[in-house]
């Protein structure tokens, strides 16, 4: 079993509203302040600046980002590709066993009976030229 520790109670502070209002009054002063300061030329190029940067590096992160989903589309658009590609390459051998000319002749003979004529079952038919008509 362990040691169990009890701790002291924690008295909260009731905040005290002069603490509050010399805080804002403060943050009011600050901010007075920067705006006064940001009427001087030098104090405004530098804000202008400090502008400037944070959008290019937010330009910067959404290229990248951009960047990583194309290549990952790019990446799965190969992949089928090369299944697509692979398939070809089967159906094509598939293609070739199937129409080889011993498995025709096989098939022919032993599903429709077929046998290759003799000399004797063969007849040549003369070719028929059309004649020439002049009307």
């Amino acid at each position: 079993m362990g040691a169990v520790a009890i701790e002291e109670r924690v008295q909260t502070r009731r905040l005290n509203t002069k603490v509050v209002r010399s805080g804002v009054a403060s943050a009011l002063r600050i901010s007075g302040q920067v705006f006064v300061a940001t009427r001087q030329s030098n104090v405004l190029v530098s804000l202008v600046l400090v502008i400037v940067l944070v959008a290019s590096a937010i330009g910067v992160v959404a290229s990248a980002h951009k960047n990583r989903v194309l290549f990952n589309g790019l990446s799965q658009l190969h992949e089928g590709r090369d299944d697509f590609q692979r398939e070809w390459s089967q159906l094509l051998l598939e293609q070739s066993a199937l129409s080889a000319h011993g498995r025709v002749e096989s098939l022919a003979s032993t599903r429709f009976d077929m046998v290759v004529p003799g000399r004797q079952d063969i007849v040549l038919v003369p070719l028929l030229v059309p004649t020439k008509r002049l009307y």
